[in-house]
C-alpha cells in the first residue's frame, strides 16, 4: 500500500506549507498530495478552502485576492502559501509522485484545470507518470481527459454517493476511484470497484491503517505518514 502525505506532512507542519511538503519528501513514502486553486491575478495557488479564514483567520477570498498579497499571508509557524510551481521545483531529484486536487466549486470554472496543465507542461512533468490529479467533480476529471489525456485520474466519490449510485456509475471515466474511511468501512466491497485502484483518505490511526492494507486499499493518504511507516508492513 503507497502513502500519501495529505496536504503535505500537516499532522505536524502547517498544512499545505512548503515545510510540510519538505518533511513529507524527507520520508521513504509514495507521495504527497495538495489541493490547487486560482487567485484573482490567475496564479496556481497551492490552499484547500476558498477563504483563509480557516487557516490564516483572515476572511479574504483567495479568488478574489492577489498573488501578491497572498503570498504575505502568514499560515502558521511563520510559514507561507505558495505556488504549485514552487512545489513542482521541491520534486525535482525526489522520486515522490504528486496528486494534486482541483478545488470546485470555483468561479474560475475550468480554467483550473487548464492553468494546471500549463503548469505542469512548463516544468516538464504533463508525461510524467509520477503525476495523478485527484477531484470530486466529474466535469473537472472530463476536462482533464480532455486536454491531458494521460494524467492519471483518480474520481473522489463523496459519501452519499453510496445512496444516490448504487451501482457506482462512473460519469467521467477515472482511472482510479478515491472514498473515505467511513465509506470504505460501510461497504468494504466498494475497494478496488471496476478493476481500479483505490485511494483512501484520511487515515490518521495505525488500526485504520492497518484495516486498510489488508482490505486491498492501493493509495492511503494520512496527515501522519510516520506512523504510517510504522503501522504497515511494507
Amino acid at each position: 500500500m503507497k502513502i500519501v502525505a495529505h496536504r503535505g506532512y500537516s499532522g505536524k507542519y502547517p498544512e499545505l506549507s512548503p515545510l510540510a511538503f519538505a518533511k513529507a519528501m524527507e520520508l521513504p513514502i509514495h507521495g504527497i498530495e495538495c489541493d490547487i486553486r486560482l487567485s484573482r491575478d490567475g496564479k496556481v495557488v497551492v490552499n484547500h478552502d476558498a477563504t483563509l479564514e480557516r487557516v490564516a483567520g483572515n476572511p479574504g477570498h483567495i479568488a478574489e485576492m492577489d498573488w501578491e498579497d497572498l503570498r504575505q499571508v502568514d499560515i502558521g509557524e511563520g510559514q507561507h502559501m505558495f505556488l504549485l510551481d514552487e512545489l513542482l521545483e521541491m520534486m525535482e531529484g525526489k522520486p515522490h509522485h504528486i496528486y494534486i486536487e482541483t478545488k470546485h466549486p470555483s468561479p474560475n470554472g475550468e480554467k483550473l484545470e487548464q492553468e494546471m496543465v500549463n503548469r505542469l507542461r512548463l516544468a516538464g512533468l504533463l508525461d510524467d507518470p509520477r503525476i495523478h490529479m485527484i477531484s470530486f467533480s466529474h466535469k473537472a476529471m472530463r476536462r482533464i481527459r480532455s486536454i491531458a489525456p494521460d494524467i492519471d485520474r483518480i474520481y473522489l466519490r463523496r459519501d452519499w454517493e453510496r445512496h444516490f449510485n448504487r451501482p457506482d456509475i462512473l460519469l467521467s471515466r477515472p482511472t482510479g476511484l478515491g472514498m473515505s474511511l467511513l465509506r470504505a468501512k460501510m461497504q468494504p466491497s466498494a475497494i478496488g470497484a471496476h478493476g481500479l485502484p483505490t485511494y483512501l483518505w484520511t487515515v490518521d490511526r495505525p488500526e485504520d491503517m492497518k484495516w486498510a492494507w489488508s482490505n486491498g486499499v492501493d493509495m492511503l493518504a494520512t496527515n501522519q505518514p510516520e506512523v504510517a511507516l510504522h503501522a504497515i508492513e511494507l
